[in-house]
């Protein structure tokens, strides 16, 4: 089973590979946590930064290295949905993009997790419904 903080990188890489948005914070639905975690894409080169831990997270398209469990994470895209698999735990993966709102399969904990991301204006939400609520 993957870490909750590289599911939680996941969801933010994903996200803005996907739509090409800057990720600036991340809502944990399992946690019921605000996660200081960040992602930009740029072409094929994803850059994030995982503040909780202090560390770098990111490369060059399908192959991403987490700087703080010395680890590689591979990352496929293909419309509103992606695929990898995280070599330090050795799961597999896949994620959905939709509203705002990241929905990561974990296949080692046969388990869903869902993930809200912030963009970098003060308490933007990507996700419709909770800007609603605001």
């Amino acid at each position: 089973m993957m870490q909750a903080h590289t599911r939680a990188l996941i969801a933010a890489s994903t996200f803005s590979v996907i739509t090409g948005e800057t990720v600036a914070g991340i809502y944990d639905h399992t946690s019921g946590r605000n996660l200081k975690i960040a992602a930009e894409c740029r072409g094929d080169r994803l850059q994030a930064f995982d503040g909780e831990r202090g560390v770098r997270f990111g490369g060059t398209l399908p192959e991403l290295y987490d700087e703080g469990d010395e680890a590689y994470v591979s990352l496929e895209v293909a419309g509103d949905k992606a695929r990898g698999h995280d070599r330090a735990s050795a799961s597999d993966y896949s994620a959905h993009v939709e509203d705002g709102l990241v929905r990561l399969y974990d296949y080692a904990a046969s388990e869903w997790f869902a993930y809200d991301m912030q963009g970098p204006e003060t308490g933007f939400a990507y996700h419709r419904d909770l800007q609603a609520g605001r």
